[in-house]
């Protein structure tokens, strides 16, 4: 799905800048954008606009602010051959942004590309639908934790498609679990063999890794009945008594296949935002939990670990990462080390399996959406290094180093986080006005 962009010009259409600019940006942008016929600045703009695009500024802007802001918002400004804003126009967009205009110029082709991809998949969410498997969340195991969680209210789900337009499915973990139960060991060899040369393994039975490859073979079956599915998720750990097995690898399988987006213990916030960053930004991502050091014993006895991981200094600004025994689910295409091993967490089947993975070591950002989903909650950091507890519910996790970590402790939306690589808080200002949010950093 491409952005459909209405260029606008100031008096004349046919000025030769703006003719010249307009014939740039549809070879420049023709795989992630339309531009429409041209709309004088004060007319009205077709409703079919999914964004409006000044090719050309001049300095009759100063001028026409009621105009600006009546314009479907944000705007894009790429007024140079190089798909970029010029440096000229670095005056006219900051006035433009005091009077509550919403103006995105992007520095490098990069972004302008970014920008357009987010402008479509804001059109495109609204075609969209996140999938969820659950039953009765927050009855089932550790249901003092699971009955906190904002993502199984009501209100989350009407505040998601209020938001975004996004329709929510919900369907039944306990008929999943029995359906992949059901299939057949021979059907899920052969599928297995069309992937095993890709999947590292290790200290796994055969009934291990066809239980898994059965969970992909029944979640694909659901996913090809409807195209509209953007995220799929699972109340895995809760309502972990509906399977043998866990659904790791599959998440895994499907996004190398079709880049879904997935949504451990069913986490809808997290699914949204996943989304976001994936089809936008196009960026590195993973779910984990937050360990924050300041946490004390809090931390440690949920991950079962004596202490926190060594660090040279400024401990209260450190974090470990950890989910399901091991960082999390990464994807094979985003890691450096990825091996597929048994389980870790006691609340899940002994059949099931946990994703063994690393990211990048290096600049990190942190993510999260923020209800009513006005506003994305952001953190840049580092990525220092990859600690090991051994009998323990953290046998390799992540040591992230943030700018505040008692400020941190005070702003944090949630313990489920989506850890980026890269320091990508420039693009993310440009996501939260495509979608009319704004961006809380913690620094």
């Amino acid at each position: 799905m491409k952005a459909n962009l209405v260029p606008v010009y100031f008096q004349d259409e046919k000025d030769p800048g703006f003719v010249k600019q307009v014939d740039v940006l549809k070879d420049l942008l023709k795989d992630t954008a339309e531009l429409s016929t041209p709309v004088k600045l004060g007319d009205p703009v077709p409703d079919s606009a999914d964004a409006v695009v000044f090719p050309q500024m001049l300095g009759e802007a100063y001028r026409h602010v009621e105009d600006f802001q009546k314009l479907p918002q944000p705007i894009l400004v790429i007024t140079s051959e190089f798909g970029t804003v010029s440096m000229w126009d670095w005056e006219i967009n900051s006035f433009l942004g005091s009077y509550g205009v919403k103006v995105i110029a992007p520095a490098n082709l990069e972004s302008t590309l970014k920008a357009c991809k987010a402008i479509a998949l804001k059109k495109q969410l609204k075609q969209s639908k996140l999938l969820v498997y659950q039953d009765n969340p927050g009855e089932g195991f550790q249901a003092e934790i699971f009955k906190r969680f904002y993502w199984w209210e009501d209100e989350c789900i009407q505040s998601l498609e209020k938001k975004f337009g996004v329709q929510v499915v919900k369907k039944s973990f306990e008929a999943l679990g029995a359906y992949a139960q059901s299939l057949s060991d021979e059907a899920a060899r052969q599928v297995w063999a069309k992937w095993e040369e890709r999947i590292p393994v290790a200290d796994l039975s055969e009934r291990q890794i066809l239980s898994a490859v059965k969970v992909y073979m029944a979640l694909k079956e659901e996913l090809d009945q409807d195209p509209d599915i953007i995220a799929a998720g699972i109340n895995c750990l809760n309502e972990s008594h509906f399977s043998d097995t866990t659904p790791c690898l599959a998440w895994n399988m499907l996004y190398e296949e079709r880049n879904l987006a997935w949504g451990c213990e069913a986490d809808l916030v997290v699914m949204l935002t996943e989304v976001l960053l994936d089809k936008a930004l196009g960026v590195p991502f993973m779910m984990t939990n937050l360990y924050p050091f300041l946490m004390g014993m809090a931390a440690l006895k949920h991950e079962n670990i004596p202490h926190f991981p060594e660090v040279d200094s400024e401990f209260e600004n450190h974090i470990l990462t950890a989910h399901c025994g091991y960082l999390g689910v990464v994807p094979q295409s985003f890691s450096t080390e990825w091996t597929l091993r048994k389980k870790v967490l006691a609340i899940v089947n002994d059949n099931a399996t946990a994703i063994d993975a690393r990211m990048a070591e290096g600049e990190m950002t942190l993510v999260k959406l923020v209800p009513p989903f006005d506003k994305l909650s952001v953190i840049e950091g580092q990525i220092t290094k990859y600690a090991q507890f051994t009998n323990s519910d953290c046998l390799n996790g992540a040591v992230l180093k943030v700018p505040n970590g008692k400020r941190m402790m005070n702003e944090l939306a949630s313990h489920h986080y989506i850890l980026t690589n890269g320091h990508n808080l420039s693009d993310l200002d440009m996501l939260a006005k495509v979608f009319d949010m704004e961006v809380a950093v913690i620094d």
